[in-house]
């Protein structure tokens, strides 16, 4: 789907497909030849990757001006500093107050609720909506009585990985929820026999959220949309930055 809509919009991708079994070595070089490439101005790679393979080493190793995925250590750092501003935010995560802020939901002075702590979705969507001044609860595996914690938010970040996790009953009427889980589901009428839900159980909770995010179709186009945005933003820079040496 990244190809695809890279191609949509004009953008050129390279695609570097390496075997499960590559040496870290020969991952970090690739990413290292990426670095130098001038012609390069977003680098991904695809997680999780396997097991044998440090993945912070990897993360660290792509250029910062370059890391379209937002999870160098220096841009999550930056998040997470008030008053610092990252060269790239997750993408994920800035799909989702894309989502809210174009929705027409504030998020300032509000009381959000993000379930999940992962560092590609929970962590860092939580840290953006703090600098959005959110009150901001999370809610993960290690929590009691999650039910009592989300029923009072106004905004639901879910991004748990647990298949209909949040009842109808758990969400305050009129709140903003945004379901970033996908998760597959037993359906033998389907010729896959599975088919996909979110985190929210979507047909109840429908009829009490303000608003919601379907699953399949809802934050992971915004995902890759986000995704094509940084990558503009980092060739816009380097451009800048290329007429200054000029």
């Amino acid at each position: 789907m990244k190809r695809k809509a890279c191609a949509e919009v004009g953008i050129k991708s390279i695609n570097v497909d390496l075997p499960g079994d590559v040496s870290e070595e020969n991952l970090l070089d690739t990413v290292l030849d990426l670095n130098a490439n001038s012609e390069v101005h977003g680098i991904l790679v695809q997680l999780p990757l396997p097991r044998h393979i440090n993945e912070e080493k990897i993360l660290s190793a792509i250029s910062i001006e370059k890391d379209v995925d937002g999870f160098h250590p220096l841009n999550i750092g930056k998040l997470a500093m008030k008053g610092r501003e990252p060269l790239f935010v997750p993408c994920t995560p800035k799909g989702c107050i894309e989502l809210l802020q174009r929705s027409g939901v504030s998020i300032s002075n509000k009381r959000a609720v993000v379930v999940g702590r992962s560092n590609i979705v929970g962590l860092p969507v939580a840290l953006l909506l703090i600098k959005l001044d959110a009150t901001v609860t999370m809610v993960h595996s290690k929590t009691p009585d999650p039910k009592s914690i989300i029923s009072e938010a106004d905004i639901i970040i879910a991004a748990a990985g647990q298949a209909n996790m949040i009842k109808g009953d758990w969400i305050k009427p009129g709140a903003a929820v945004i379901d970033v889980g996908t998760n597959a589901v037993d359906d033998p009428s389907r010729k896959s026999g599975y088919r996909l839900v979110g985190d929210v159980a979507f047909g109840e909770s429908k009829e009490v959220a303000g608003w919601i995010t379907p699953v399949p179709g809802g934050v992971g186009p915004m995902t890759i949309a986000m995704l094509l945005r940084n990558t503009v933003d980092g060739a816009k820079r380097a451009c800048e930055e290329a007429s200054k040496v000029e």
